[in-house]
């Protein structure tokens, strides 16, 4: 048994080989990153110590860099990869694929909101100093105020959840500026006076995300640097809205890489280890009836789901692509895609995790097999957002041609 004690310390030499340069190349490294992760995740998920190493993985083997500027050293791919690489890499480890996942999304967070000249810098800087991204945006939370004082705005408040908090090099704040409902994101160093990460994650799944609560005192920001603002005036535009569709399928890639990692960790328990029942008339494990419908079954949900998440990540590569210019329509209708996939994601996810234990048996209850951290993580994180409401804007496009209006959650 792994534990922290014996836990693997090497890593390759990445930075001795040449950086991945196709969609195959950054996969296989993603896997290799997973094996690793994979090697002692027990362990450290029931140490839930902060992911300092972790994370220094993730940038050691590039994958902070996926969506990054070549110029400056970035992989330069798209987003249906990056839900690719999270996929594997939750695979291995749930919470460490939430936390490049929601990197990702931070990463690109200046693309949403960010004017050309401010998206240009954000990803140079990002990309060539290997920034790791958090992110304090809880919208659920009393919003953080932001006073503006000439010219700088300083923001102060609380939020009850920040993923990444004390292992992110920057996070990204938002709140209202006081006296109006404008929204504003900013970018500022995570290690500053301003910045209190409360060490209170304490939940029962997703344990090394960093998820704690965070409080924001006088953090002052050049009103260059509010995201999207010139001159103090927002340029609004539809683009600026898909920050849900595209952290929704962020959060079906670590969905389907949890469950992934569950599937194949139980098969290979199962060929190994499980007994076949005394009165069954089977000598091995894997010929029992039972066991090849149940694995059959899983696999055969897993990959239709897995299969429905790679289409519509590839349908919203095209907005992606027309940034300035997409329309209302285009983004309801994907959406309205990304909603049916998550729903699928979700339950998928839950039939799974729970019920590999049924191929397993008794003995794989053990506390040190961690069998149990699987559906632990997917329970955790899909009570983000009710599924439920995933299904109804997909009734509501299909009966009503009704496009989901754009919220924090759809």
């Amino acid at each position: 048994m792994t534990t922290l004690e014996n836990r693997p310390t090497a890593t390759p030499d990445w930075a001795s080989r040449p950086a991945p340069d196709s969609p195959d190349a950054w996969l296989a490294r993603a896997r290799e990153v997973r094996e690793i992760l994979a090697a002692d995740a027990a362990a450290r998920d029931r140490a839930a110590e902060t992911p300092y190493t972790e994370v220094a993985l993730l940038k050691a083997a590039g994958l902070v860099t996926l969506l990054g500027p070549v110029a400056e050293g970035g992989g330069g791919q798209e987003w249906p990869l990056a839900y690719r690489v999270v996929r594997e890499v939750a695979a291995g480890d749930g919470s460490i694929g939430q936390l490049l996942g929601y990197h990702y999304l931070w990463f690109w967070a200046a693309r949403l909101v960010g004017t050309p000249e401010q998206i240009a810098a954000v990803e140079a800087d990002a990309t060539r100093n290997r920034w790791f991204f958090g992110g304090a945006v809880n919208p659920r939370d009393s919003d953080v105020q932001i006073r503006d004082e000439g010219h700088q705005i300083v923001y102060n408040g609380r939020k009850t959840f920040s993923t990444g908090s004390k292992v992110s090099d920057v996070t990204v704040l938002e709140g209202v500026l006081e006296g109006t409902d404008t929204h504003v994101f900013a970018i500022v160093p995570s290690d500053q006076p301003g910045i209190t990460f409360h060490d209170d994650w304490d939940n029962i799944g997703q344990r090394l995300t960093e998820s704690g609560s965070v409080t924001i005192t006088d953090v002052a920001v050049p009103w260059e640097a509010a995201a999207g603002f010139v001159d103090k005036a927002f340029r609004p535009r539809v683009y600026n809205t898909l920050n849900v569709p595209t952290i929704q399928l962020v959060f079906v890639s670590f969905y389907l890489g949890i469950t992934r990692g569950a599937l194949e960790t139980a098969l290979e328990y199962t060929r190994t280890q499980t007994r076949p029942w005394l009165h069954g008339g089977q000598e091995r494990a894997v010929d029992e009836p039972y066991q090849l419908d149940l694995y059959g079954d899983y696999a055969s949900k897993l990959w239709a789901v897995e299969a429905l998440a790679d289409q519509v990540a590839q349908e919203g590569l095209a907005i992606h692509h027309d940034a300035w210019e997409v329309t209302e329509r285009q983004r309801g209708e994907h959406e309205v895609r990304v909603a049916a996939v998550k729903a699928r994601a979700t339950d998928v996810a839950l039939e799974i995790t729970s019920g590999i234990f049924e191929g397993l048996g008794a003995r794989a209850t053990a506390s040190a097999l961690g069998f149990d951290r699987f559906w632990r993580n997917v329970r955790t994180h899909t009570l983000h957002d009710p599924v439920a409401y995933k299904r109804r804007e997909v009734g509501a496009f299909l009966l009503r041609d009704e496009l989901p209006e754009p919220t924090w959650y759809s």
